[in-house]
């Protein structure tokens, strides 16, 4: 019976190829594009403040709220963040990535991925609530500047409108700090693979024809790895888009697009508003990866 069904399966290729395929393509339209297909019809209905059901009428009023200048706001603030993590993380991660690709030995390199890629062997929620610890007034930081005398830098960092709290801890650039930890190992992978398929012979060629190592840098290596720094920014870009655990454990009151979804579908109960702000990182990200696939950033992921 067995060699009569793999011999069957042999001479039917298609029938195998189908086999293979089809339940996870099932499950990719069932489970996860019909999740966000009912997300989008959901979008379009709207709460009843009287009764605070969900009424279930065809309606644009619910978009109409993301146009009201606090959630313009959200959108503006995660977006700012997001955008604001994928820079730095970039500017981080780029260095590690050419010393892995191009200057570390076969041993060194080993122990350099396994230091990249060892924080995502622990808990999320264990480093972001270690970096709540850090970033407290009773955390090291704030140590540091006591010790040194420094304590007035940080008072005026803290000072400053927009990026400022009570302590880092409970402040946007704390959340900043915790964000590009959190995301740069999704950096610095992406960006080493592309510099590892630069090859060689065009720097040296560069450096024969008079061009000097900054020159070099921006005429050639950055131009043949950018693809893997627009991939690494996918990932850092997204996750920080959608992340809600860290602006609610190390922000204050000002909410971002995750925080929002979650508030108004759990606290609120109000799903379409909820379904309406998801349909928003969802527009963003559908752009961003056309611009990416654009640039040649899925040849490096």
């Amino acid at each position: 019976m067995l060699n009569r069904i793999s011999t069957y399966l042999y001479r039917h290729p298609r029938l195998v190829l189908g086999l293979l395929l089809g339940p996870p393509m099932l499950y990719m339209g069932v489970v996860y594009l019909g999740s966000l297909f009912s997300l989008l019809i959901n979008s379009f209905f709207y709460l009843e403040e009287f009764t605070g059901l969900v009424v279930r009428e065809f309606t644009l009023q619910t978009y109409a709220k993301l146009l009201d200048p606090t959630n313009l706001g959200i959108f503006f603030r995660t977006a700012t963040m997001a955008l604001l993590v994928t820079i730095a993380d970039a500017i981080i991660a780029f260095p590690l990535a050419y010393y892995i690709a191009r200057f570390a030995p076969k041993k060194l390199k080993t122990y350099l991925y396994i230091a990249v890629t060892i924080p995502l062997w622990s808990s999320y929620l264990v480093r972001v609530y270690a970096w709540k610890l850090i970033l407290a007034k009773e955390g090291i930081v704030s140590w540091f500047f006591n010790l040194f005398g420094l304590q007035f830098i940080l008072d005026g960092i803290l000072s400053i409108p927009g990026i400022g709290g009570s302590s880092l801890s409970l402040s946007p650039i704390g959340m900043f700090i915790a964000f590009c930890y959190i995301w740069l190992p999704y950096m610095i992978v992406p960006i080493q693979t592309a510099l590892e398929r630069v090859p060689k012979s065009l720097l040296e060629a560069s450096s024969d024809l008079g061009a000097n190592p900054s020159q070099t840098f921006r005429q050639v290596l950055l131009p043949l790895s950018f693809p893997g720094v627009v991939a690494g920014s996918i990932f850092t870009f997204s996750l920080t888009l959608g992340d809600f655990i860290i602006p609610q454990v190390l922000g204050n009151s000002r909410f971002f697009i995750g925080q929002a979804v979650y508030s108004y579908q759990g606290t609120a109960g109000n799903i379409p508003l909820a379904a309406a702000f998801t349909m928003g990182p969802i527009v963003i990200m559908v752009v961003y990866l056309l611009i990416a696939r654009k640039l040649g950033a899925f040849d490096a992921l």
